[in-house]
């Protein structure tokens, strides 16, 4: 089994009027029905704001430059048996080509950041939107 840990990457979308887009996972996926940030695995020989710009490509079909992602915070979970640690890098974007559409399944919507901390997320992702939110206070 590899035990390296997972690398992932996560896009906060700042709208213009202060709302967040988050995006439901599909129910057949891990954690399916929850809310997340966009995003993805990071493939290869991919640096982390190259993953980031093409998941939300293939995932909200939208255009995001690397100069436009500028990092926000990080989550991990602990090491356990048989299962291989993920580590999520948050970055928040606010500019951005194209409207935001779910073209892998789920949905997308735009969230208030009181709105945003009632909906029902993944662990990793809790701990990502209390760092985001707390440093905006």
């Amino acid at each position: 089994m590899n035990d390296a840990p997972l690398f992932v990457v996560a896009g906060a979308l700042a709208g213009s009027d202060g709302r967040w887009l988050m995006q439901r996972r599909p129910l057949d996926k891990a954690h399916g029905g929850l809310w997340e940030f966009p995003g993805g695995k990071v493939e290869g020989t991919e640096i982390p704001t190259e993953s980031l710009v093409r998941e939300l490509q293939e995932e909200l079909g939208i255009v995001v430059e690397l100069a436009d992602c500028t990092p926000a915070g990080f989550a991990n979970e602990s090491r356990k048996p048989d299962k291989r640690p993920i580590v999520i890098l948050l970055y928040t974007i606010s500019d951005w080509v194209g409207l935001p559409q779910a073209l892998e399944g789920g949905e997308v919507g735009w969230f208030s950041p009181r709105e945003v901390m009632k909906l029902e997320k993944p662990p990793l992702d809790q701990q990502l939107m209390a760092q985001l939110f707390e440093k905006r206070k």
